[in-house]
């Protein structure tokens, strides 16, 4: 556990903290009982997007916000800036270790490097990085997950829901994370009705592009599959997902979100009764166990994969419609049975 101490230190070190980051993007801290260097806790640096992407940033930072709670420290997120080099992220990074900052995490696979190099730097300082297993260092935790696996059964929702016969994918940036969701949604879909047709984009060749935050491109990718007949949308496309999600209810299809419970979306709530489930991955479960490894002293380093088995990726049961279909909840139910058991084996690519 950490040592509490009793020295109050919150204005100067959130004045340092200030303006060792003002180089390489915004930061917001807050502070619990106690503000010295031995009782800064969590610091989480946002993806593409940044906070308030109603998905795959916002979930880190509902795991930071419970570890703050629960262990009543200060903590730090700090948001990209447009256009940074891996040298930016890794200098954002060292700032938040320098700080006392225990763990840091990078929020997502752009960080693979920055992680690496701040990690060498700072031995005994714990590190994560959400959806990258590239790392072998022994201070970091690679928080990865089999979201193919819940695309699967977003791949069965959409079969089985679908009246045209036609469902839609939009992916945010071409590359192998997020071809693994575009998998394992076609092989859901084809194994739960061979007929239904798969309509699949991408919207970007590189983050760069803006392929994760760009919900202008996600609405027009997704009019344009719903143009074709698609009668259900799956996007994973970051911050762009908000756009197919708009174009689905505007067009009075089916939408399924990603990473979080996009049906409980704040932001989204004018378009809840469109969003049929959403693919989750349980990055704040993640973050936040790695928080609490290092406060048990005990530090996770290495993969640390979440799966159907453990829970850490599923479908939201928000929507009223999906979780009382019994015949939908039957077929996702005997799919999710077999994925865990290796009866069927999902694709990743």
């Amino acid at each position: 556990m950490r040592r509490i101490s009793r020295i109050t230190v919150a204005g100067a070190a959130t004045a340092s903290l200030a303006l060792a980051l003002s180089a390489c993007g915004g930061t917001s801290t807050s502070a619990g009982s106690s503000d010295s260097k031995g009782d800064k806790g969590l610091a989480i640096a946002y993806d593409v997007g940044g906070k308030g992407d109603q998905s795959f940033n916002d979930a880190a930072y509902a795991g930071l916000e419970q570890a703050k709670k629960e262990f009543g420290y200060q903590t730090a997120d700090v948001e990209p800036t447009e256009g940074e080099t891996n040298a930016d992220k890794e200098q954002r990074l060292v700032s938040l270790a320098k700080q006392g900052y225990n763990p840091v995490v990078g929020v997502g696979y752009a960080y693979a490097a920055a992680v690496k190099g701040a990690a060498e730097k700072f031995p005994k300082t714990t590190f994560g990085i959400v959806d990258d297993a590239t790392i072998n260092t022994k201070n970091v935790a690679d928080l990865v997950f089999n979201e193919e696996q819940a695309s699967y059964l977003a791949g069965v929702a959409a079969a089985k829901t679908s009246k045209t016969k036609v469902v839609g994918f939009v992916g945010g940036v071409d590359i192998p994370l997020i071809h693994k969701f575009q998998a394992g949604f076609a092989q859901g879909v084809k194994d739960t009705d061979p007929k239904v047709k798969v309509l699949s984009q991408y919207l970007t060749q590189t983050a760069e592009e803006g392929g994760f935050a760009s919900p202008d491109k996600g609405k027009t990718a997704a009019e344009g599959q719903i143009e074709q007949k698609a009668d259900v949308v799956y996007a994973a496309a970051g911050l762009s997902g908000q756009g197919v999600i708009e174009a689905a209810a505007t067009e009075k299809v089916w939408a399924i979100g990603v990473d979080s419970d996009q049906y409980q979306q704040e932001a989204l709530a004018k378009y809840k009764d469109s969003i049929l489930t959403s693919a989750m991955k349980d990055v704040a479960k993640a973050v936040y166990n790695l928080a609490k490894s290092v406060e048990d002293g005990k530090p996770e380093t290495g993969i640390v994969r979440g799966d159907l088995k453990s829970g850490e990726v599923s479908l939201s049961n928000s929507n009223p419609k999906f979780a009382d279909d019994a015949e939908l909840q039957a077929a996702i139910k005997t799919a999710k049975e077999k994925i865990i058991s290796g009866e069927i084996k999902v694709k990743s690519s």
